[in-house]
C-alpha cells in the first residue's frame, strides 16, 4: 500500500452493503480504476483480504489512497452509471475500449416532396427515416451506392436542389432520376422512395414480387422503357441482394467474439438487422492483456451499447461476466427484452464463426502493422544515434498559399502509430506573409509552452518539415519554452524534392544524414512528415475558404451579416454563389434583384 493516510480496514467497516458504483483513487485524486458491485461492503474488501492473482489489479491496489462510492437503487443502475464513469474517466486499470466517433446511420430525410438518401452521424432527433446503426462508414457508402444504382434517389442538400436549372452529373450516370428539374413525377419518386424502405427493412422478396407485377403490368400496357426500367432494378436487385440464407432466421442481433493471441486481446461485432448484414467492426481495448475473457465481453458489452441501442439478440463467443445483470440492464434500457446468447447451433453457430474469422483477420493485420511499426521506431533510434528506442514523436508543418492564412500543423506519433487526438494547429499570429522561419518558431514555441505547463508529454523527437533554417528557429524555440531532452531534427527534400533522398538535419552538426531509401526509420520519417503536412494543409483550407468567403461577400454593399449568410446558406458555398445568375441570386430570401445584380457584378466584372 501507498503511505498515504487511506486506511483500507476503517475505510470498509464503514461502508453500506448496497449495490453501487466504487472508483478507486490515486494520487491528486485521479481515477484508477472503476467497478461496479452487489454489495459494495464485500466486493471493496475483496481487494484488501486477498491477492487477486492479477498483476494490474495488484499494480492498482497499491497506488489507492482514497475510495469515492456512489450508491445506487438497484445493480441496473450500478452497471449503467459504471460504464458511463469508464467512459468519462478512461481509468488506466479498467478495460477501455475506444470508440471516439458514433455509429453511422443510413437517413432518408423527411418534409420535402423529394426525399434525400445520405449518410448520417450524431442525433436522431429529427423526423427523417434512420437504418442502422451499422459498424462501419463503409459498409453506409456501400449500401448508398446499392441503392442510388436501383432507385436512383438524390444525394444532393436541399439548398443545392432548389438552384438547379439543369441535371447534375449524377443524373447523366444514372444515379439520379433527376427530381430537381422534374424529369421525374412526384408519384414515381415517391413509389422509389417505398421501395428503398422495402430494402432496408429486409422486405426484399416483397420488393421483387411488387416489381415483377409492375413490370408485368407495364409491358402489358405496351410501356416498354418503363418496363425495361423495371426489368432492371429486378436484375440489379438479385445481384446485390445475394444468398438468401446468409443470417437465416436471424433478423435482430450482433455477434461478439473475442480472441487474445499474441498478447493482443480483440473484441469483434458482426452486425446484423433485417436479417442482413452490415459488416463487421473490431476492437483492441487497452489494459485487457491479464483479464478473463468473461471480464473483457463483460467491458465491451457495458462500454459498446451505454449509447447506442441494443439488438435483439446478442450471440457472444464467451460466457461474460454478469450476463443476468447486463440483459437485465440492457432491456430496461431499450424497453424491450434482449437475450445474451452463449453456445448457439445453426445459422447463429455459422454466423458466429464468420466473425471470429474476420476478427482473425484483423488481428493478424494489427500484429504485422505492430511488428512493423515497432521496427521502423528502433531503426529511427538507431539512425539518429540515441541510446533509447523513442516511444512519441512530433512533427510541424507550415502551409500557406503565398503567405495567406499561414497554419501551423502539429501531428504526434506513439508506439500505436497516429495520435490523432493529440494533434493540434496553429493559426501564425503576427507573422511576416510566407516567413516560414518565423511561423515555425511561434508554433513551437507555444506548443512546448504548453507541454512545459502539462497539458501533455514531452516527446522524445520533435521532427520539423525544412532545412536548417527552420532546425535553428525550432531549436531556440524549444529552449526558450524551458524544456530539455528533446531531440530535435529536420528533414528537407533531396534533389528534385524526390521521395527517398531526404536529408536528415541535427543542431551543430554541418553534414546531413542521408539514409538509404529502404530504412525502416526514414519510413516512419516519411509518414509522420507526410501526416503533418496533410493536416497542415487540411487547416490552410479552412482558413483561407473561410477569410476568402468572408473578404469577398464584405466588399458587397448592401450585403449585411444576415444577408450572406442566408446567400451562403441557401446556395451551400462561396462557388455556388459565385456561379449563380442574377435570377437565381434574386430568388433568395432578403436579396433583391438590384442587389442580386450587384453580386453578380463583383464576381463577373
Amino acid at each position: 500500500m501507498s503511505d498515504s493516510s487511506f486506511n483500507p480496514k476503517r475505510f470498509v467497516s464503514g461502508l453500506t452493503s448496497r449495490p453501487g458504483v466504487y472508483q478507486m483513487l490515486g494520487a491528486d485524486g485521479e481515477v484508477l480504476y472503476v467497478g461496479k458491485a452487489k454489495n459494495l461492503k464485500k466486493r471493496v474488501a475483496s481487494y484488501f483480504l486477498r491477492a487477486s492473482g492479477s498483476t494490474r489489479i495488484e499494480s492498482m491496489v497499491d497506488q489507492i489512497q482514497d475510495i469515492a462510492i456512489h450508491v445506487t437503487d438497484t445493480e441496473n443502475q450500478a452497471l449503467l452509471l459504471e460504464s458511463s464513469l469508464i467512459k468519462q474517466h478512461r481509468p488506466r486499470y479498467n478495460i477501455v475500449f475506444r470508440d471516439d466517433k458514433s455509429y453511422p446511420y443510413l437517413v432518408i430525410t423527411g418534409g420535402h416532396a423529394y426525399p434525400r438518401i445520405r449518410f448520417h452521424r450524431g442525433s436522431r432527433k429529427k423526423p427523417h427515416r434512420y437504418f442502422g446503426p451499422y459498424p462501419n462508414a463503409g459498409s453506409v457508402r456501400r449500401t448508398l451506392d446499392s441503392l442510388q444504382k436501383l432507385f436512383q434517389l438524390r444525394p444532393c442538400s436541399d439548398s443545392f436542389f432548389a438552384n438547379r436549372s439543369r441535371p447534375c452529373l449524377q443524373h447523366q450516370i444514372k444515379r439520379c432520376s433527376a427530381p430537381c428539374v422534374q424529369a421525374i413525377s412526384k408519384a414515381d419518386y415517391a413509389e422509389d422512395v417505398a421501395d428503398a424502405v422495402r430494402l432496408l427493412e429486409g422486405k426484399s422478396e416483397v420488393l421483387l414480387r411488387k416489381l415483377t407485377q409492375r413490370m408485368e403490368a407495364a409491358s402489358e400496357a405496351l410501356d416498354f422503357e418503363r418496363a425495361a426500367r423495371y426489368r432492371d432494378q429486378i436484375a440489379a436487385l438479385r445481384t446485390i441482394q445475394g444468398p438468401r440464407d446468409a443470417a437465416g432466421s436471424v433478423e435482430d442481433a450482433d455477434f461478439v467474439v473475442l480472441e487474445q493471441r499474441a498478447g493482443l486481446t480483440a473484441v469483434g461485432v458482426g452486425t446484423v438487422r433485417n436479417s442482413q448484414h452490415l459488416g463487421y467492426r473490431s476492437f483492441f481495448p487497452k489494459g485487457g492483456a491479464d483479464a478473463g475473457r468473461g471480464e473483457v465481453l463483460s467491458a465491451f458489452l457495458g462500454q459498446y451499447y451505454a449509447e447506442r441501442p441494443p439488438p435483439r439478440e446478442i450471440v457472444v463467443s464467451d460466457q461474460p461476466e454478469d450476463a443476468d445483470l447486463l440483459q437485465q440492464a440492457l432491456g430496461a434500457v431499450s424497453g424491450r427484452r434482449v437475450q445474451i446468447k452463449y453456445q448457439v447451433r445453426g445459422t447463429r453457430a455459422r454466423v458466429l464463426r464468420t466473425a471470429q474469422d474476420s476478427l482473425q483477420e484483423a488481428i493478424a493485420a494489427r500484429l504485422l502493422q505492430g511488428e512493423a511499426l515497432g521496427r521502423r521506431y528502433q531503426a529511427l533510434g538507431e539512425l539518429l544515434g540515441l541510446e533509447e528506442t523513442p516511444h512519441r514523436l512530433e512533427c510541424f508543418d507550415i502551409s500557406h498559399t503565398r503567405g495567406e492564412s499561414p497554419v501551423a500543423s502539429c501531428v504526434v506519433f506513439d508506439e500505436d502509430g497516429p495520435l490523432k487526438a493529440a494533434y493540434r494547429r496553429f493559426n501564425m499570429k503576427d507573422v511576416t506573409p510566407g516567413d516560414d522561419y518565423a511561423a515555425i518558431r511561434q508554433a513551437v514555441l507555444r506548443r512546448f509552452r504548453r507541454l512545459k505547463a502539462g497539458e501533455a508529454p514531452i516527446p522524445d523527437v520533435l521532427l520539423i518539415d525544412g532545412g536548417k533554417g527552420q532546425l535553428a528557429q525550432a531549436v531556440e524555440a524549444v529552449e526558450e519554452a524551458g524544456v530539455t531532452g528533446v531531440t530535435i531534427i529536420s528533414v528537407a527534400k533531396g534533389a528534385d524534392r524526390r521521395v527517398g533522398l531526404e536529408q536528415i538535419f541535427r543542431p551543430g552538426e554541418a553534414t546531413a544524414i542521408r539514409p538509404a531509401s529502404d530504412n525502416p526509420g526514414l519510413h516512419l520519417i516519411q509518414q509522420i512528415r507526410d501526416e503533418a503536412h496533410r493536416f497542415a494543409i487540411e487547416g490552410h483550407r479552412g482558413q483561407r475558404n473561410k477569410a476568402r468567403k468572408q473578404s469577398v461577400l464584405e466588399e458587397i454593399e448592401g450585403l449585411g451579416p444576415r444577408r450572406r449568410q442566408a446567400l451562403l446558406r441557401s446556395f451551400g458555398g462561396l462557388q455556388r454563389v459565385e456561379r449563380a445568375g442574377v435570377d437565381e441570386l434574386a430568388r433568395v430570401e432578403g436579396i433583391s434583384r438590384t442587389l442580386a445584380q450587384r453580386i453578380y457584378d463583383r464576381f463577373h466584372s
